[in-house]
């Protein structure tokens, strides 16, 4: 039995999570939880790095002696380091505005179609690739010698070792998902320096140890191993999904909704381009085709300007709501800023000649009957583009909690839906450092350890398929 530490960043809280592993054994427990609260600043939003590093060390010294520590967090950000390793500046948020119109300038030089061909990923706003270029003329840019993703920053300041994690690499719109290195001909083409990277690491492999003010400051006793995981928390999450065999879609819910497929190889047609499918990479060479959809961040910031209501409440009345009365395209990227969403909806509903959701509960039932309806669009699509049709569909992370929103989504799939684990971003994170250590065998290993111990729930589909067909086809002829 051994016990590891799992650093789970999300765009809204952080967690250090403990997970004891042995035979027949996978069991997680929250060692400390703290908030992620971006800042706006006149220069425009930026994540307080300083407090989620103060967060990490703070849940270390709560999680007590542990065999090794992993690090995953959200994708595309980064902080930049100046030639003496200091960082120049709180990264930037992905939300920040200073990407758009980026994404044009960058096609002038590199065309979406080849762009898509020689990376694989989804067209976003906020990939790393279009914030590099509207960084490209700062200061702040032109002092840099070092570029590490959020999860590799914090692996730098806990061991003093830098690296760049493939997982994570594979969302920066750089990295070519057939070869699994960086893709030297786009980034030579705009103009970017790939030595501003450190080495590529693969999950499993080591980090470094523990600093010696690291384990002063969280009172741990040395050596302690910092094992590199999929750092990015998707690829984590998607680690721990309990499937067996092949044929089963996965829809990693939280802030984002990330629906798709587990491949062996990218799929890079100029078809599933225009579909805005992304290829990122996961652990054991394998390709997580996947879309981006806006996910219960459009229930998260009703409920901000709704003064936090009794959740359990406000979806028991939303369950009596009439169905598909009104939906909007989760994708819709006039949903992605923070601010004024219940508006935001209720004029996306008017837009389209909808009727307008008036309360809470009608606004979160149209919040989630969207959601189901775009898991239902991406599934579809991503079976269709990539010729492998599913038999179920796994539901994880926090919106595993959400019964309303998981029995939706089976209904919209007409397929049955398994829900849980809740934390399966952590749990991956803890069993690639397991698996590291020798204490479980292969992904299939790994999977079969979750669906033995972890709570599942499994959802039928019900209702009328025709009556999701028919929102399906009134939202398509609604949006240009």
């Amino acid at each position: 039995m051994r016990t590891y530490a799992a650093v789970d960043l999300g765009a809204s809280s952080g967690r250090v999570m403990t997970g004891r592993v042995g035979q027949d054994v996978l069991e997680l427990s929250e060692a400390h939880r703290f908030p992620n609260r971006p800042v706006r600043t006149p220069e425009g939003l930026r994540w307080d790095i300083l407090a989620l590093y103060a967060g990490v060390l703070q849940g270390l010294r709560a999680a007590g002696a542990v065999d090794s520590v992993g690090i995953d967090s959200w994708a595309v950000d980064y902080g930049l380091l100046d030639a003496d390793g200091a960082l120049l500046g709180n990264p930037v948020h992905y939300r920040d505005r200073r990407t758009e119109g980026i994404a044009e300038k960058v096609w002038a030089t590199v065309p979406a179609a080849e762009l898509y061909a020689a990376t694989g990923l989804q067209y976003a706003p906020f990939n790393t690739l279009y914030q590099l270029a509207a960084a490209r003329d700062t200061v702040q840019f032109a002092h840099a010698r070092r570029l590490l993703l959020i999860p590799d920053l914090l692996t730098y300041w806990l061991t003093g070792e830098q690296g760049t994690e493939l997982t994570n690499a594979s969302t920066t719109q750089l990295l070519d998902p057939r070869t699994r290195a960086w893709s030297h001909d786009v980034a030579a083409r705009l103009g970017i320096d790939l030595g501003l990277f450190a080495p590529l690491r693969r999950p499993g492999d080591p980090a470094g140890a523990l600093r010696p003010q690291v384990l002063r400051e969280t009172g741990l006793s040395g050596p302690v191993p910092v094992t590199t995981v999929a750092s990015h928390d998707t690829a984590s999450a998607v680690a721990a999904v309990p499937a067996e065999g092949e044929r089963f879609a996965y829809i990693c819910t939280g802030t984002w909704s990330l629906a798709g497929l587990e491949l062996d190889a990218p799929v890079l047609t100029e078809d599933s381009r225009a579909a805005n499918f992304t290829n990122e990479l996961g652990i054991d060479g394998t390709v997580r085709y996947l879309r981006n959809i806006m996910g219960l961040w459009l229930l998260q910031e009703c409920l901000r300007e709704w003064g936090e209501p009794d959740l359990d409440e406000l979806l028991r009345q939303a369950a009596e709501v009439p169905a598909l009365r009104s939906v909007v395209d989760a994708q819709d990227a006039a949903f992605l800023a923070p601010g004024r969403m219940p508006e935001r909806i209720a004029a996306g509903c008017r837009a389209t000649g909808q009727p307008v959701p008036a309360t809470p509960a009608e606004v979160t039932r149209c919040i989630l009957d969207s959601l189901a309806l775009a898991h239902r669009r991406a599934l579809a699509q991503a079976q269709r583009l990539a010729d492998r049709p599913v038999d179920v569909v796994h539901i994880v992370g926090g919106g595993t909690r959400n019964a309303l929103l998981c029995q939706l989504t089976a209904d919209a799939c007409g397929l049955p839906v398994v829900a849980g684990p809740a934390e399966a971003a952590a749990l991956g994170n803890v069993l690639v450092q397991a698996r590291a250590h020798g204490l479980v065998g292969d992904r299939a290993d790994m999977r079969r350890l979750l669906a033995r111990t972890q709570p599942l729930t499994r959802y039928a589909p019900r209702g009328d398929a025709a009556a999701w067909r028919a929102a399906e086809d009134r939202l398509a002829a609604a949006v240009p």
